[in-house]
């Protein structure tokens, strides 16, 4: 809606500082965002030229508001005249910028190793998980999901890490569209970061 718009404006001005475009080290100031695990991941998804549907790859060193916006679409709630098709393309939507977030060398594929990171660092605030218990729990996750997305596979068969339709599939009957939004663009919390 306009107003959520001029809400955004509003939080995007407040982030850049006035200027027509925000970098990296505007996230700095967020307080919400200081102390989450993932924080980087979060941060390089606002800049990931997949998600800001351009052609190339990479990362861009800037966004303007028009692309902010962008990013801010794959976290809007569900309209309630939406149909089949167009919840069915929501939902990959938001589940493609969630998949960006695990493949971060960009080859279509997250592998045990970025799935490791990932879990890693959400775990990494937990002192009384050593890293070993951690990389356990991703390597019997990224198991769960060969098993759920190639079936039965032979002691050759090496897993080579999860495809977007496997993501898919893993998400399947997850409620991804009430779960997935930003705390952190609240206008109000970002009065007492400067």
């Amino acid at each position: 809606t306009s107003e959520q718009i001029e809400h955004l404006h509003r939080r995007f001005k407040q982030l850049s500082q006035d200027q027509l475009t925000i970098r990296k080290e505007n996230f700095d100031s967020i307080p919400d965002l200081e102390f989450n695990p993932i924080r980087g991941k979060i941060v390089h998804a606002f800049f990931d030229k997949r998600n800001l549907q351009q052609e190339s790859d990479g990362l861009a060193d800037e966004i303007n508001f028009e692309d902010f916006l962008t990013i801010m679409s794959y976290f809007r709630p569900i309209e309630m005249n939406m149909d089949e098709e167009q919840l069915d393309r929501f939902r990959k939507n938001k589940l493609k910028f969630l998949f960006h977030m695990y493949d971060s060398d960009h080859d279509g594929k997250i592998t045990l190793q970025e799935y490791r990171n990932v879990v890693e660092e959400l775990l990494s605030g937990n002192p009384h998980l050593e890293k070993e218990s951690a990389r356990s729990i991703a390597d019997g996750a990224m198991m769960e999901a060969a098993s759920i997305c190639v079936g039965q596979m032979g002691p050759d068969q090496v897993y080579e890490g999860i495809t977007f339709e496997d993501f898919l599939k893993m998400w399947q009957g997850i409620d991804i569209e009430t779960k997935m939004h930003v705390r952190f663009l609240n206008v109000d919390t970002i009065a007492h970061c400067y």
